[in-house]
């Protein structure tokens, strides 16, 4: 998600002010009496699921990665297995640092429950790869510290806009090869593009670099990344071979992405819901509604399909904790 620009794109604050107006009328985020009666974390498990289906059956050996939502991985008392079977991983903000304020230590009682779920996902075998937002030396040395104690993967954001590649060396860095998610010992997580010139000095600036597994946006401005572009990604500069993965948001639609329809803002889906306050252009969506779905994955044209084309590695899926949006509108 990017709050004001994305790629040096602007956000649209008068077609957002509209739709959002548009959207308030047509009852907004409100849900019909059957939609009501959804398990809403399990249609996201679901969702989740669908996507690494389809997914295998076009490149075996893709993966997903879903951010946050760690709530899935527990259903019932239990591990939610057939869910954690589809999942190579998690990835988790603000674990250590960057919950309440950016460079700031995350409370203990957030912290506790978090790490339930993710200790759970990681006895299952999932790799998990925690991004936390801290800068100063000793709070970047304590986090990579914290993390390597339960076995998980850091990375010390400077930035929230993740438009930055850390000056120091990642941990463990070195110019191996990287074939699977279980190999990687760190990760560097750099989706907003804005601050490079073009996307040819987006792969030099991570070439330069050894990180194990990169993720970026599948765009640059509104280009797709090309095939040979995402090639060029995996060399490091000690010449072996990273993972590159692309971040895809399943449960939030962005109006500055290629799929949004200038009619929406008169005529609303019927599976679009509400703005993010937080971040303008992105809006909740009914993520188990077909419609929303068809954009997803299923098409040549559709998100999913284009990120296997391009050849990523595999996908880093956000707003998978969408679930608690909607659970929320019921109490």
């Amino acid at each position: 998600m990017f709050p004001t620009a994305f790629g040096g794109i602007p956000c649209q604050p008068l077609l957002g002010l509209s739709l959002c107006l548009l959207l308030s009328c047509k009852g907004g985020t409100g849900l019909t009496p059957d939609e009501q009666q959804l398990d809403f974390r399990q249609e996201m498990r679901q969702l989740v699921m669908d996507l690494n289906t389809y997914a295998q059956g076009q490149a075996p050996g893709f993966f997903l990665i879903p951010q946050n939502g760690q709530k899935l991985v527990q259903q019932d008392g239990g591990p939610a297995q057939t869910y954690l079977d589809a999942i190579a991983g998690l990835g988790r903000e603000d674990l250590y640092y960057g919950y309440e304020a950016d460079n700031r230590a995350t409370p203990v009682e957030d912290r506790s429950p978090i790490l339930t779920d993710l200790r759970l996902a990681h006895q299952a075998g999932k790799a998990i790869l925690v991004t936390d937002y801290c800068w100063d030396s000793d709070k970047v040395a304590d986090s990579r510290a914290q993390v390597a104690q339960e076995g998980f993967v850091g990375f010390a954001a400077p930035s929230r806009e993740l438009d930055v590649i850390p000056a120091d060396p990642p941990p463990g860095a070195a110019g191996d090869s990287i074939t699977d998610l279980s190999q990687i010992r760190n990760f560097l997580y750099l989706i907003n593009p804005g601050t490079f010139a073009d996307a040819d000095a987006l792969v030099a600036a991570v070439q330069t670099t050894d990180y194990d597994l990169v993720i970026l946006d599948a765009f640059f401005d509104e280009d797709m990344l090309t095939a040979a572009q995402v090639a060029a990604l995996r060399q490091k500069a000690g010449g072996g071979r990273r993972l590159v993965v692309a971040y895809f948001s399943i449960g939030e639609a962005e109006d500055y992405r290629y799929y949004w329809q200038a009619g929406w803002d008169q005529d609303p889906p019927s599976w679009l819901a509400a703005e993010n306050r937080a971040w303008r252009g992105n809006y909740k969506v009914k993520y188990w509604q077909q419609g929303w779905q068809d954009i997803l994955f299923g098409t040549s044209n559709a998100y999913l399909d284009r990120i296997l084309a391009a050849g990523f590695d595999g996908a880093y899926l956000d707003i998978i904790d969408a679930f608690a949006y909607f659970e929320e509108e019921l109490e």
